[in-house]
């Protein structure tokens, strides 16, 4: 049997995607994790999107390359434009964007979430603007994971439609929303040596950029100045 090596992040990725499930993969970087996925399970099925004609060829090569054409079919189109009204699509995997760009195309593509039962994310910054947009959106955020790999360290977020995950109890706690939107509320319970690591280098971040930002005389400036100090004493509470 042919096999394809994955990242450890795509790797976490795949084992995160039901069985036997017709599922998108939004940014498909060459479709090798539709490829891994439907090399595992043979009776997984995909539809890999890629907006631009490069990456679109080259995940068609890809597909080839393992005979894999009757199970994925690539697409070339901008975000959730790739899924018809007739495609039976369950579950979507985004990984690899920006937190931004990922709320972006779940936002403008909504009405293609309608039959779409679970959503995994894997933001490369900006997780709180993904899980406001899971809220914003009817999904429940069911489980969060944190990686690291080659020096860098990834969130992956999962999400289910709230009337498939009627039993599970949503995670966010009213009185402190504001802080588990920006941590994670199941990474922030767990709070693991890499979580750890993660919010230790973003108050660095944050640090150096209030002492760049300090030398303006901008009013505005000075606001954004006094949310980052907010910031960091809400990173020192969690990770002290």
């Amino acid at each position: 049997m042919m096999t394809l090596q994955l990242s450890n992040r795509l790797q976490f990725i795949a084992n995160l995607i039901s069985g036997n499930v017709l599922f998108a993969d939004i940014g498909s970087d060459h479709a090798y994790l539709p490829c891994y996925v439907c090399l595992q399970d043979p009776h997984a099925q995909s539809i890999a999107g890629e907006v631009a004609k490069g990456p679109y060829e080259r995940a068609l090569q890809t597909v080839a390359k393992y005979d894999l054409h009757e199970r994925i079919d690539v697409r070339l189109g901008n975000g959730l434009d790739i899924i018809q009204t007739d495609d039976r699509i369950e579950e979507i995997v985004i990984a690899g964007m920006g937190g931004t760009l990922i709320s972006t195309i779940l936002d403008n593509g909504k009405e293609k979430l309608q039959k779409v039962n679970r959503l995994i994310i894997q933001p490369n910054n900006n997780e709180l603007r993904v899980r406001e947009t899971f809220l914003k959106l009817g999904f429940l955020l069911t489980d969060e994971y944190i990686l690291e790999e080659n020096n860098l360290i990834y969130e992956i977020l999962v999400a289910e439609k709230k009337e498939v995950s009627s039993k599970k109890k949503d995670p966010y706690d009213i009185n402190t929303k504001e802080k588990q939107l920006l941590f994670g509320p199941i990474l922030y319970k767990e709070k693991s040596s890499v979580f750890i690591k993660k919010w230790q280098q973003e108050r660095k971040k944050l640090e150096k950029t209030i002492q760049q930002m300090k030398r303006s005389e901008d009013q505005t400036v000075q606001m954004k100045i006094k949310s980052f100090e907010e910031r960091i004493n809400w990173i020192e509470e969690v990770i002290s």
